[in-house]
């Protein structure tokens, strides 16, 4: 059966909705994959077919085409086992995957999609010849989104451009948009810039120490959002921790693995690991849902290294997202009162790949006068996705429309997230919605920055004033 032929309606066809048996060998020989490290074939045949992964599928959402559906998606994976060669179709509708893992906390049958897709995208990344504007987006993004310092150089000319007006003035003209769709996304979701803020190399608690953490700072959450990290250091030392900031450490890896670059994301967490090791630290903590997902993994992403696999496994133990930590510990810096609304969206990468939900709710229902509501579609992708939302632009606009849309239909004054790209996408897709509707773009913050306030006892408005 070939790609094109199967059927759209939520069915696949002559597979009687029960997966044909599947070759548990090798790849077959002259198919889409190689054996280094193929989709594996046991958890393909984990998959029945049942179906209730399509409502929180983004892309099956938006388009109800099979293919484009995690089941269709793992039936493309097995032909690739079986002998298909890996073609531009084959290819497409990987590609068009998220990579949210909504489908993994849908899925009854422990289906782990999220290791498929993975395995699936670093045999693309080997095997498929890309055409040359794809291959030099791609270039363009992973030259730039890993690595902390040529991020922070880019923070002066675009502070030039935001101050000076000219990135409005490009995006009216909308050739950007009609003639390079990708890099205008790119544009349109850089974020209003402030001021640099350097951490020390040590920040020493508030009263009794309770423990002693390391703290990553990222790339993207470093160079555009300083006030993330600077906000997650102060709450931690309110909180009794005395915080490490290993100077040394670069990316993590996330952006790298998640798009299948595979040698790549493992040089990062080797370059990582050995910035971390000699800090003596407890836990290592992570405010951005994407890197905390990817750091929790490395055990898996570098099983076969001899001399890291050991190191891998106790780093990756370590790792606890900024809302676990603080839950663990539970609090003794008092909350002072927030006066507001507020509507929490869980970034995929915290809520599904990580399983972190009640946690930061739990911090956020604590602070006095703040009254969080929830969102419908919580289960969807908002269209950031690491570098989705740049390399499809147009569905990713639709599913950050549709996350707007179910946001402002809260009515709540401030938008709360833990993730930088998700702050991006959703701060975009919310100013479209009050430009189209005549409203007023409502407030933006991370969970920690939330957190940071109320201990602070910063009013209210620094969120409620878009």
């Amino acid at each position: 059966m070939s790609t094109t032929e199967h059927d759209t309606d939520g069915t696949l066809g002559e597979m009687g909705g029960v997966i044909e048996p599947v070759d548990w060998g090798t790849p077959a020989p002259h198919g889409a994959f190689d054996d280094h490290n193929p989709p594996d074939a046991a958890l393909i045949g984990d998959c029945v077919h049942c179906g209730f992964c399509l409502p929180t599928c983004p892309t099956y959402v938006l388009w109800g085409e099979e293919m484009d559906s995690p089941r269709g998606r793992i039936y493309l994976m097995k032909e690739g086992l079986e002998g298909e060669a890996m073609t531009d179709s084959m290819v497409g509708h990987f590609d068009a995957c998220l990579g949210c893992m909504a489908c993994v906390t849908a899925c009854p049958s422990g289906v782990q999609y999220d290791t498929l897709i993975e395995q699936t995208r670093a045999q693309v990344e080997r095997n498929y010849d890309r055409s040359p504007r794809d291959k030099a987006l791609r270039g363009l993004i992973f030259s730039l989104f890993p690595h902390p310092k040529r991020l922070r150089l880019l923070r002066g000319p675009l502070r030039a451009l935001q101050a000076t007006g000219l990135d409005s003035a490009m995006r009216r003209t909308g050739l950007l948009d009609r003639f390079a769709p990708q890099l205008a996304a790119m544009e349109s979701l850089a974020p209003r810039l402030g001021r640099p803020e350097p951490l020390p190399a040590y920040i020493h608690a508030t009263g009794a120490r309770r423990m002693v953490v390391g703290l990553l700072t990222g790339c993207v959450q470093g160079a555009f959002f300083p006030g993330v990290n600077s906000a997650t250091a102060r709450v931690l030392r309110a909180e009794g921790c005395d915080v490490v900031v290993p100077k040394s450490q670069g990316c993590c890896g996330a952006l790298s693995v998640h798009n299948g670059r595979e040698q790549e994301a493992q040089k990062f967490a080797r370059a990582l690991i050995d910035s971390f090791d000699a800090s003596g630290v407890g836990r290592i903590v992570v405010n951005a849902a994407g890197c905390g997902s990817s750091m929790k993994e490395y055990a898996a992403l570098l099983a076969d290294d001899p001399a890291y696999a050991e190191r891998a496994k106790a780093f990756a133990e370590k790792v606890r997202d900024i809302s676990e930590i603080l839950d663990e510990l539970g609090p003794v810096a008092p909350r002072h009162p927030l006066e507001m609304t507020i509507a929490y969206h869980d970034a995929c990468h915290l809520a599904h790949a990580q399983g972190v939900r009640a946690e930061p709710r739990r911090l956020l229902e604590a602070i006095p006068g703040l009254e969080l509501k929830e969102i419908a579609e919580a289960e969807l992708c908002c269209g950031s996705a690491g570098i989705y939302n740049i390399t499809n632009p147009e569905p990713a606009r639709e599913l950050g429309d549709r996350k707007a849309r179910n946001i402002v239909a809260t009515g709540a004054q401030v938008l709360v997230t833990a993730n930088p790209g998700c702050l991006m996408q959703v701060t975009s897709a919310i100013q479209r919605h009050a430009k189209s509707q005549g409203g007023h773009p409502m407030g933006m913050a991370h969970t920690i920055e939330v957190l940071d306030a109320s201990i602070q006892g910063a009013p209210a408005s620094t969120f409620t004033t878009a």
